[in-house]
């Protein structure tokens, strides 16, 4: 039984992407599980164009914030990128363009739950891009990814402020009736081109950290920081659901459950 995608996975795949494949080979292993091809060598499964398409996204994502958005630091641009880039954005994508039907997976794997088709339809959209790259190459690559990511790329510089220590000090006053207090926790580097690490604590505890060339770019960071764990990304910038101080542990991680 050959354990790879069916022509018919194969046809589907190829009309989300919108080429055909002159190489079945990559589409096929873009398409196979790891689970399908247990004992058989690794370029069966999507793993390896798993590697190579991450590298391939993140420098097309990275080239075409850096092309758009030029009054954006350095900061900025990691964190949009990150999050365009991040398993959570790649899974939804791959699930609304249709791909988790397309993905061949082996008998042990047919039942898991829906975290398992969450984890296998990011690398599925990763190793999709690294066959598409190979057969078709960067331009047609460039298309297909920014083509899925538009409509989040626009969405997710909505939500940057250009002041996050502002923004973080509105927000915080607001709901939570106090500061937000800034700490250099370290310094790295030489001294003529140190790097500064700043956390941002909000009632005590570390909800925010950063690091920059100065002590305030490193504060701006570590208050995006901030910001982006207080809200989880809402576009509105409001705090999500009630988040309070006892929700962070004391590296600034939401331990909240609801």
């Amino acid at each position: 039984m050959n354990p790879k995608a069916t022509p018919a996975q194969v046809k589907a795949a190829e009309a989300i992407l919108g080429h055909h494949f002159s190489c079945r080979r990559y589409i096929e292993s873009a398409l196979t599980h790891p689970s399908a091809t247990e004992g058989m060598p690794v370029s069966e499964c999507y793993e390896r164009l798993e590697f190579l398409g991450d590298s391939i996204l993140g420098a097309i994502v990275a080239k075409e914030l850096f092309e758009r958005y030029p009054s954006l630091d350095e900061g900025a641009l990691s964190r949009l990128k990150t999050s365009l880039v991040s398993g959570e954005t790649l899974s939804a994508v791959a699930e609304d363009l249709g791909v988790g039907p397309c993905i061949a997976f082996g008998a042990s794997e047919k039942s898991k739950s829906a975290r398992g088709m969450h984890s296998a339809l990011e690398n599925v959209y990763e190793a999709l891009v690294g066959a598409l790259y190979l057969d078709a190459g960067i331009q047609k690559t460039r298309e297909f990814v920014l083509g899925t990511l538009e409509d989040r790329i626009d969405n997710h510089e909505a939500q940057a402020p250009s002041n996050p220590k502002s923004a973080l000090q509105e927000l915080v006053q607001r709901t939570l009736k106090c500061a937000p207090e800034y700490v250099v926790v370290g310094q790295e580097g030489p001294a003529h081109d140190p790097s500064f690490i700043v956390v941002v604590k909000v009632q005590g505890i570390r909800v925010g950290r950063g690091s920059g060339s100065s002590k305030k770019h490193a504060s701006a960071q570590a208050a995006a920081d901030a910001l982006e764990r207080l809200t989880k990304g809402r576009a509105d910038g409001a705090l999500c659901g009630s988040v309070l101080a006892h929700d962070f542990d004391e590296e600034g991680t939401c331990t909240s459950s609801h």
